[in-house]
């Protein structure tokens, strides 16, 4: 195994399980010398308590045991932990089990025993790749979560010692570093310097200067990380800055990046305060791009979705128009439809990109996110106006929709307009389960359930829409999806 990947390595777990313990130390001692971290276990039922005692990303498991075989163990283990990576090992390819039954039990691949493990080294390769995108993935939801939680207080009016503090404690939260810095300026004054931990020999006010930005808003200097703030005429006026020890990746750039442009939208309002509509403007532009990146990593989650949240907001804008609302009211819509999954954030991917059908526990997970959503919106007042619409999107005409049961008028007018929309482009769309549906065949749906899932009035103007613009235009404005992500008759 290459020497460079022995980092990564070292921070997975594998535990290996079999009741021969040649195998079991054997495998052990392959894995070890190439970094992992490995334990073993031989007897089944002591393997699955340890994997409920212990965090493990990936099992070796041999499938023939005694007193219990591999598929018992697996589907013991998926009772409490649907995470953990599984690889199955058999004596012979013939005694394997049934694809179905490795589909059924989440289980990513099998090994046939051998005096080699080359093939099995892949396979744990292959897991490992996916492991640390998860984790990738994860760890912008956490950041992105905590700079959301902790906006109202950056955005609050407060003496500024005690925001820069706070600044600092939110920086080093999401960035774990040696130590930390922020530094602000007006026109008329000396930089201000908030400084702690272990920090090189800086020259704080040389960061000021307008040249060390010509490449952009972010630099790697003196072992440190270091991103600008900028006044209302885009001129530099501070710098938070994070000794990070080596090289920062894409990840902690793009979140020093999101986390600045809160901290200095918060620093401007506590010294401007008397320009409340001009902050205002900036301070939605700021939020705007927060939930633009958290929508943005909910449709990375699955790449079969991705552009839904655009197409479902430009359809819904139409059909607002076609219903005879206004351009205001149209453009609310709009603004519903592209965050009305952002509430998806919280479902675990193992649920959100489940090929085979959900359990009941896994659907509950499913008919939260518009409560999820309605949460996240809920932290900015601009936004109230999508709140009964992002929540009420699932909703149906005939009540049996869900969060709330509602029927009928009940439900907001934005809602029922949306979810004509979302199920028109979920249904046209690929899924992991099935292959889009064709535009004669959606729009049928679409009809058979005025009534009964859909408000008969929004399903009328959809049906007049098509007929106005015609099929072909029709597809080319609302069904634009990459060749993935079509259905059939729509290519």
């Amino acid at each position: 195994m290459r020497k460079n990947r022995q980092t990564a390595e070292k921070e997975i777990s594998i535990l290996t399980l079999d009741d021969d313990p040649i195998i079991t130390s054997t495998i052990q001692a392959y894995f070890e010398r190439s970094g992992y971290q490995v334990d073993v276990e031989n007897d089944p039922y002591q393997g699955i308590e340890r994997v409920r005692e212990h965090h493990y990303d990936i099992l070796l498991l041999d499938f023939l045991m005694a007193p219990i075989c591999g598929d018992q163990v697996v589907e013991e283990i998926r009772k409490f932990n649907k995470e953990i990576f599984i690889i199955l090992l058999t004596g012979h390819k013939s005694m394997a089990p049934p694809i179905k039954t490795i589909r059924q039990l989440d289980i990513q691949g099998y090994y046939e025993k051998s005096d080699r493990f080359d093939q099995l080294e892949l396979l744990v390769e292959s897991c490992v790749k996916s492991i640390w995108q998860i984790r990738t993935i994860r760890g912008y939801q956490r950041g992105l979560s905590a700079v959301v939680d902790e906006l109202p207080a950056i955005y609050s009016l407060q003496n500024g010692d005690h925001l820069s503090e706070g600044v600092l404690d939110l920086a080093e939260k999401l960035l774990p570093s040696r130590g930390s810095f922020l530094m602000w300026g007006g026109d008329q004054e000396k930089p201000r310097v908030w400084a702690r931990g272990e920090l090189p020999a800086l020259d704080f006010e040389g960061f000021m200067a307008e040249e060390n930005w010509e490449e952009g808003d972010l630099l790697q200097k003196d072992g440190c990380l270091v991103c600008r703030m900028t006044d209302e005429d885009k001129r530099t006026a501070g710098c938070l800055g994070l000794s990070l020890g080596k090289k920062a990746g894409e990840g902690s750039i793009q979140f020093l990046r999101i986390l600045v442009r809160q901290v200095s939208a918060a620093l401007s309002n506590s010294r401007l305060h008397a320009h409340v509509n001009r902050q205002n403007e900036r301070l939605t532009q700021a939020y705007m791009q927060t939930i633009e990146t958290l929508r943005f990593v909910v449709e990375l989650k699955d790449k079969e979705t991705k552009g839904h949240s655009e197409r479902v907001s430009v359809l819904a804008a139409a059909l607002a128009t076609e219903l005879g609302m206004d351009e205001a009211e149209a453009e609310s819509i709009r603004q519903a439809g592209l965050f009305h999954d952002i509430g998806k954030i919280q479902i675990p991917d193992a649920v959100l990109l489940k090929p085979e059908p959900l359990l009941d526990e896994e659907y509950a997970m499913i008919k939260e996110h518009p409560v999820t959503g309605e949460k996240i919106l809920s932290t900015f007042r601009p936004f109230a106006h999508m709140l009964p619409i992002v929540r009420g999107h699932h909703e149906r005409y005939d009540g049996t929709g869900y969060p709330d049961g509602l029927k009928g008028e009940e439900i907001a007018l934005g809602a029922r307009v949306i979810s004509v929309a979302d199920a028109f482009d979920a249904m046209v769309s690929n899924r992991p389960y099935r292959h889009g549906f064709s535009l004669e065949k959606a729009v049928g749906e679409i009809k058979s359930g005025c009534g009964s899932q859909f408000d008969p009035a929004v399903g009328k103007a959809f049906l007049s829409l098509l007929d106005k613009l015609g099929k072909d235009e029709f597809v080319r404005r609302f069904c634009d999806h990459t060749e993935e992500g079509v259905g059939g008759s729509l290519k």
